[in-house]
C-alpha cells in the first residue's frame, strides 16, 4: 500500500491482484477443444477480461474471466467464460459476432493497406499520409452461410492529389482491400467537411488491461475516513462494451451508499441520420495529462488537476492512460479519458467531503466530417444503491407543486420517470429503517428524453450481472437497435423495501459550432446525502 498526502485529503491505494492475460491463456490451453483452436495459425486471442463476481449474486469469490478467440479462416468468434480461474469448467460459444477491433488488428490493417496500394505506401514513406479510426470500426455484412468477414474500416487523408480523403475496408479474413461502390450503413456519406480537434494516431489501452484498486480517502486534519471504494479502470470495466470508471462498494463515513456504479450504455444519433447511429464503447483509454506519482499500474496521484482534451484542446497532450486521482479543494476527483473512433469521452467521479457525489461524463471529438452535423449523445449510469443494506431501501419522487397528496411520492413498483424542471423534480433512495439516503438531482445540462434517448430515470429491482446492460454488442445498426433497451428491465416487480437499482440518463446535443467547448459538454446528476 502506498500513502500520499494532498491538500485536505490523504489517499491510500491498494492494488487488487487478479489473473493476468498469460494466466488466462494457460488456462485456455489446458482445455482440449481450445488448445486445438489456438494451435491454428488463423486463430488468435483478441482480448481477455477478468472481474471479481458480484458478491450479492454468487458466493463464488474466485475471479471470473472471459476470452474472445477469433479464427479468421472460419470467421468464427469463440466466446469463452469460466466459473472461476481455478475451475476446469469452461463454456465455449462459437458465434459470428464481431468484437471491436484490437490495436494489433488495426495496425495489421494499415500494413495490408500499404502493401496493396503503392500510392498510399509512397505517401506513408514520405510522411504525407494520415490514418485515423472511423466510425463504425467494422463493416458487418453476412455471407451466404451466415458468417461475417472481419472487415475493419480505415480512414485516409493525404496531401498527395492521387489520394483523396476516403474510408476503405480491410478484410482481415481474406487479406484484401475493399473499396466501397456504395457507402455501407453507418459510414459518412460526405467526406467533404472537417470538424473537431486535430487528431493524432496514438496507442490506446487494450481492453482487458487490468487495474482494480481499493481507495481510502481520509480527512487530513483529523485522519477520519470519509470515503472507501473499489475503483476499476475503464479498460477493465464490466459490461458488454465496458462502462468507464467503475466503482464498487462505496462507503461514506463507514456506511454503505452504492454497491456498484458505472455507465454501461453510451450512444449517439445524428439529425437526419447523416451518420450512424452508433452504440459506443467505454473501455479504450487514451492519453491525457496527469502529473504525479503512480500508486499502482494505471492509477496516478496527481500534484495538480489532470488535463484532458477539454482543457488542453490537444488530442496528443498526454503522458498517462488510466485513472488519475487528485484533490480539488474539498473534493476528491477520479478521471480518465477514453476514445471510440473519432469520439473522445471523459469519465469522471467527484466526491465531496460533505458526502455529495458527482458522476460526470464529457463529450468531444477529433477531426471528421460526421460531427459537422448536429448530433445527440446519450449516456446511462447504472447506480446500484445499497443504503446501509442491500434490501430495505425505498425510492421516492419529489414534485413541487405536488401531483398527488404531498411533495414526496413513494414509488412502489418498477417504473420509468421523466425529468421536469417545472415541477423541480428529483428523487431519493433511502433506508426504510434509518431514514438515511441520497437524493438524485438532475444536472443543468442533462437534457430530456426523446425517441432515441428513450428515458431519463428508471427504478428497477436488482437482478445482478444479467442486467449490467442491455446486451447490445454492435457499434452500428438501426436506431431501434442502437438505442438503450432499459425498458426491458421493467417487469412490474415491487421495489418497496427491496434492493433498488437506478438507471439515470443524460442527453446532450452536440453542435460543433457552439462556442462553449467545455462546461456545456459535461453532463451528470448530483447525489446528495440525507440524514447522514
Amino acid at each position: 500500500m502506498k500513502k500520499t498526502e494532498k491538500s485536505k485529503f490523504i489517499f491510500e491505494v491498494k492494488e487488487v491482484k487478479l489473473p493476468t492475460a498469460e494466466d488466462i491463456l494457460r488456462s485456455l490451453r489446458k482445455n482440449k477443444t481450445l488448445a486445438s483452436i489456438l494451435s491454428k495459425k488463423s486463430a488468435t486471442v483478441l482480448y481477455t477480461t477478468v472481474q471479481m463476481p458480484d458478491e450479492k449474486e454468487t458466493k463464488v469469490r474466485q475471479p471470473l474471466f472471459k476470452a474472445f478467440i477469433y479464427d479468421y479462416k472460419s470467421n468464427c468468434c469463440y466466446i469463452v467464460n469460466n466459473t472461476g480461474i481455478k475451475s476446469n469448467s469452461l463454456s465455449i460459444e462459437p458465434t459470428s459476432q464481431q468484437p471491436e477491433p484490437t490495436n494489433d488488428e488495426f495496425n495489421r490493417a494499415i500494413q495490408l493497406l500499404y502493401k496493396n496500394d503503392e500510392y498510399i505506401n509512397a505517401a506513408a514513406a514520405d510522411k504525407k499520409l494520415r490514418i485515423y479510426k472511423p466510425m463504425p470500426p467494422l463493416i458487418v455484412e453476412s455471407n451466404d452461410d451466415g458468417s461475417v468477414d472481419r472487415i475493419l474500416t480505415v480512414g485516409i487523408r493525404s496531401s498527395i492529389k492521387e489520394i483523396t480523403h476516403q474510408i476503405v475496408g480491410v478484410n482481415l479474413s481474406k487479406n484484401t482491400i475493399v473499396r466501397f461502390e456504395t457507402i455501407p450503413f453507418g459510414l459518412p456519406g460526405d467526406l467533404g467537411g472537417d470538424c473537431g480537434i486535430d487528431y493524432v494516431q496514438q496507442p490506446t489501452t487494450p481492453r482487458g488491461t487490468q487495474g482494480q484498486y481499493n481507495v481510502t480517502v481520509r480527512l487530513r486534519s483529523t485522519n477520519e475516513i470519509l470515503w472507501k471504494f473499489l475503483v476499476i479502470r475503464p479498460s477493465a470495466s464490466s459490461g458488454t462494451r465496458g462502462s468507464g470508471i467503475e466503482l464498487r462498494n462505496v462507503f461514506y463515513k463507514g456506511k454503505k451508499v452504492l454497491h456498484m456504479a458505472h455507465a454501461p450504455i453510451l450512444n449517439v444519433r445524428y439529425d437526419d441520420d447523416s451518420c450512424g447511429p452508433y452504440r459506443d464503447w467505454q473501455y479504450e483509454e487514451s492519453n491525457f495529462e496527469a502529473v504525479g506519482t503512480d500508486l499502482a499500474p494505471g492509477i496516478r496521484l496527481c500534484s495538480s488537476p489532470a488535463r484532458t482534451i477539454f482543457q488542453s484542446g490537444n488530442d496528443n497532450a498526454g503522458n498517462f492512460r488510466g485513472v488519475a486521482i487528485y484533490a480539488e479543494g474539498d473534493t476528491a476527483v477520479l478521471i480518465s479519458e477514453m476514445e471510440a473512433g473519432w469520439y473522445r469521452y471523459i469519465t469522471e467521479w467527484r466526491f465531496k467531503a460533505n458526502g455529495t457525489i458527482f458522476p460526470r461524463f464529457g463529450f468531444s471529438a477529433v477531426r471528421n466530417s460526421c460531427v459537422c452535423n448536429v448530433h445527440h449523445h446519450h449516456v446511462y449510469w447504472r447506480l446500484d444503491f445499497d443504503i446501509e443494506s442491500a434490501s430495505n431501501n425505498i425510492a421516492q419522487e419529489f414534485n413541487d407543486p405536488p401531483i398527488f397528496s404531498g411533495f414526496w411520492l413513494t414509488i412502489k413498483y418498477e417504473t420509468r420517470r421523466s425529468k421536469s424542471s417545472l415541477l423541480k423534480r428529483k428523487w431519493r433512495i433511502k433506508n426504510a429503517s434509518t431514514g438515511r439516503g441520497y437524493t438524485i438531482e438532475p444536472g443543468s445540462n442533462d437534457g430530456n428524453r426523446d425517441s432515441f434517448g428513450v428515458g431519463d430515470i428508471w427504478f428497477v429491482r436488482y437482478h445482478g450481472s444479467s442486467e449490467y446492460d442491455d446486451g447490445y454488442n454492435s457499434t452500428g445498426g438501426s436506431a431501434d437497435q442502437c438505442k438503450a433497451h432499459i425498458d426491458n428491465f421493467l417487469t412490474g416487480e415491487s421495489i418497496f423495501k427491496q434492493d433498488i437499482v437506478v438507471w439515470y440518463g443524460a442527453h446532450f446535443t452536440h453542435d460543433i459550432h457552439d462556442t462553449d467547448h467545455t462546461v456545456g459538454h459535461i453532463v451528470g446528476p448530483t447525489l446528495k446525502p440525507i440524514n447522514w
